[in-house]
């Protein structure tokens, strides 16, 4: 319902002024009866509150006699109190707010004209949904007051009105037990719809890693690929991305934060092609490599591999395009009746030039910022039910270690990285420092040359083993392959 009580006034002046006209037909939204019966719900049965635990807050309630009483509610139960008319009367009297809630004769009003306890649930929804509708129209008049300011700074005015509809708590709130019995089967991957029609894991396409990885990079997953600089973390990552985008035919969204939007897709067609990406820029190919690049074009012309290379993008533009770009896909897949539809991946390169949910000045604590953008992409993948691959850089500790093997500890900037992340691989090239000093039994003569040999370390697995994978790595192109890659079915194996 929408009050007319002539106590609301000053309220709807107030969202008035921030986002609707006085004169608008419609009042603030809010819901008296369901504000009256959830409290007078609580008052009169033990145990209710404890029901709702974590659905409402005092904030969520228009009245502000309600709000007054639920406060009260919350600092008796925090005392281990029983919370009633009589308890809660006491705790709003000790806060001189007694009369203001309506004394205790409409405490008494709220239990003795309860409808029913047993919808208390019910109506505490419905104030939700009443208060997220009203935040709602308090961010759009902030909003609107950003627009009318007008900024030079166009970008750092829509970071903030993203993140102001992002402070927008959405009605369901509370995520409650679910029963053993009901969770068993998702164990086997015989559980929800959307597991099922969503086809299982985002395979790397990597045999020995997927194996490691339980069969592929899972939704809700953060998986952090790390290295020193120049290693390949960029073109482990997009050989990632050809592969489930090809492999799988999964829509794979990549920010390029590094790289342009031109300089991936060239990456691509070179490691597609085997030909260089110097000759690529200078057309300089012969009528083999000619026919190699449009074999590869055309084979990546399948993939649904979406770019975004906005340089220095901030936590809530990533949150907000993903949040864009999943939910149109699932649109797209739900009319052609394909399912669950939706992105398979999200690949971040890399997290070091991610900014915070603003562009934060550069005397800003890095590691605080780092902190906030590993925890964040980690529920960015909650929310989306989507695996992401963020790549990370690693301190020079480690090439002050002989030999120098990534560790955990080696993570730039912050042990917050390592906390956040469900997977945590690195990668180790041998042939990037002096092999007379560093001999590993990875190295094998017969695959020395053309192709050198690599190994990802799993270092973290929060789901299974952790361990290390071969692979070869193809220096000319940038492209790692399986140690025992063959050719796909009607390619040509180039080079």
């Amino acid at each position: 319902m929408v009050s007319s009580d002539p106590t609301y006034d000053e309220l709807a002046d107030e969202y008035g002024q921030n986002g609707r006209s006085r004169s608008a037909p419609r009042g603030v939204p809010q819901d008296q009866a369901a504000e009256e019966s959830v409290l007078g719900a609580i008052l009169a049965e033990h145990g209710v509150y404890e029901r709702l635990a974590g659905m409402l807050e005092p904030g969520d309630f228009m009245d502000p006699r309600h709000k007054a009483i639920f406060a009260a509610v919350l600092s008796v139960f925090d005392r281990y109190e029983a919370i009633d008319q009589i308890t809660v009367a006491a705790e709003l009297s000790n806060q001189g707010r007694l009369q203001e809630a309506g004394g205790q004769a409409y405490l008494n009003q709220l239990v003795y004209e309860l409808p029913a306890t047993v919808g208390a649930e019910h109506y505490a929804r419905l104030v939700q949904r009443a208060s997220t509708y009203r935040d709602m129209i308090r961010a759009a008049g902030e909003i609107g007051e950003l627009a009318y300011r007008a900024d030079p700074n166009i970008g750092e005015s829509l970071t903030q009105a993203v993140e102001l509809l992002y402070g927008v708590r959405g009605a369901d709130r509370r995520q409650d037990f679910r029963l053993l019995q009901d969770l068993l089967s998702d164990v086997l991957g015989e559980g929800s719809d959307d597991d099922t029609e969503a086809g299982g894991p985002t395979r790397t396409g990597f045999q020995d890693l997927d194996a490691l990885l339980n069969e592929g990079m899972h939704g809700s997953d953060l998986i952090v690929l790390a290295a020193r600089p120049s290693v390949g973390k960029s073109a482990l990552a997009l050989t990632v991305a050809r592969n489930a985008a090809i492999g799988q035919e999964l829509p794979v969204a990549i920010f390029s934060l590094e790289m342009s939007a031109e300089q991936v897709a060239a990456r691509l067609v070179s490691a597609e092609s085997h030909v260089e990406s110097a000759r690529l820029r200078v057309g300089r190919h012969t009528d083999e490599q000619e026919g190699q690049i449009s074999r590869a074009i055309g084979l990546l012309s399948r993939a649904e591999i979406h770019i975004d290379d906005t340089a220095g993008q901030t936590l809530a533009e990533i949150r907000a395009k993903s949040r864009n770009l999943h939910t149109r896909l699932q649109e797209q897949a739900h009319r052609r009746g394909k399912g669950h539809g939706g992105l398979g991946l999200i690949i971040v390169d890399h997290i070091q030039l991610v900014h915070g949910f603003s562009r934060a000045p550069a005397d800003t604590n890095r590691v605080s910022e780092i902190s906030l953008i590993s925890r964040t992409l980690k529920e960015i993948a909650r929310e989306l039910q989507i695996p992401i691959l963020a790549l990370s850089q690693l301190s020079r500790a480690v090439e002050r270690r002989h030999p120098p093997v990534p560790q955990l500890s080696d993570l730039r900037e912050s042990g917050s990285i390592e906390q956040d992340a469900d997977v945590v691989v690195f990668i180790y090239r041998e042939d990037m420092y002096d092999r007379d000093e560093y001999q590993d039994d990875l190295v094998d003569a017969a695959h020395q040359g053309r192709n050198e040999v690599a190994q990802l370390l799993v270092a973290k697995h929060r789901h299974g083993a952790v361990g290390k994978v071969d692979v070869r790595f193809v220096p000319a192109v940038a492209k790692f392959e399986d140690f025992y890659a063959q050719p796909e079915p009607g390619m040509d194996e180039f080079g």
